[in-house]
């Protein structure tokens, strides 16, 4: 009888802390994020939190370079970065097309379109959330520990660190030789195949979901002065930009090249991403305005 007991309080100690994490999931679940641990992780949590929150105004799609524009640069409400680490911008449109709902404006960025499309991630996230709903309470539970542990910074503290940032001078770190070896790897590569199969898609999803209300507007995040000339990057502008000709789909980053600087000899460090960010932002502004 004693063991009969303790496996009823054990089963209903299980069940309370169930309904607890049941009710912490309806509470704060939907605004948590477990850490992530690797690229992939960190893609499968973005593309899960972009499902379970409500759709936002402006999302971005792109490649690694893209990634490299946190969330937190952006002074934008409402704004959500889908781009993917060693991804296709094309895999994230795909995904945003396949919602019952979908964001206004939509930035497509057009400097990395010689990788396929993640099928696999297209196929799992046009389904909805997919996490298990047993897993939904456990995982809200132990990010509400996390978020609690690491409480992210105020808006007010971000902009002041974001404002410091920008007070520094560019880095002096030299990164000729991670050019050089960038500049060999894309002087070696052709992208035209997959590049015109890519931007063909990209036409494509334009015409679905500004059909459906959204916007497209596509723009290029700046390279250094020897990757500009590469052969990957020729071969990608010149297919995209026959594609899309029309000066008025794209998005101008103004911004002094000269105070860039790219910490692997492509993508943009923290302080130059953040410039880029607000070059962005402003371009983003008269866009807006200029439609109202």
């Amino acid at each position: 009888m004693s063991a009969v007991r303790w496996l009823v309080k054990c089963g209903a100690v299980a069940v309370i802390l169930l309904i607890a994490c049941g009710l912490a999931t309806a509470r704060f679940g939907s605004g948590l994020q477990m850490p992530a641990t690797t690229t992939r992780d960190g893609t499968l949590i973005t593309l899960s939190r972009y499902l379970r929150e409500p759709v936002p105004d402006v999302v971005l799609v792109g490649s690694s370079l893209t990634f490299r524009l946190k969330e937190e640069y952006f002074a934008t409400p409402r704004l959500r970065n889908l781009a993917l680490a060693g991804g296709s911008p094309v895999t994230g449109l795909e995904i945003i097309a396949n919602q019952p709902q979908l964001p206004r404006l939509i930035l497509v960025e057009a400097n990395v379109l010689g990788r396929p499309t993640d099928t696999a991630l297209v196929e799992r996230y046009s389904r909805g959330d997919t996490e298990p709903l047993f897993f939904r309470p456990v995982r809200a539970a132990v990010a509400a520990y996390e978020q609690r542990l690491h409480a992210p910074l105020s808006h007010e503290q971000a902009l002041l660190n974001l404002r410091r940032l920008l007070e520094q001078p560019p880095s002096d770190f030299d990164s000729r030789i991670h050019a050089e070896r960038a500049l060999q790897r894309l002087d070696a590569e052709d992208p035209a195949n997959e590049t015109r199969i890519n931007t063909k898609r990209i036409e494509e999803l334009i015409r679905t979901v500004e059909q459906r209300g959204a916007r497209v507007l596509l723009f290029e995040l700046p390279y250094p002065e020897p990757i500009e000339g590469s052969r990957f990057t020729r071969t990608t502008r010149e297919i995209v930009h026959s594609a899309f000709p029309d000066a008025r789909r794209w998005l101008r980053i103004d911004v002094n090249r000269d105070e860039l600087r790219w910490a692997d000899g492509i993508h943009l460090d923290e302080r130059s991403a953040v410039m880029v960010t607000q070059a962005l932002e402003r371009e983003l502004a008269s866009v807006g305005s200029g439609s109202e």
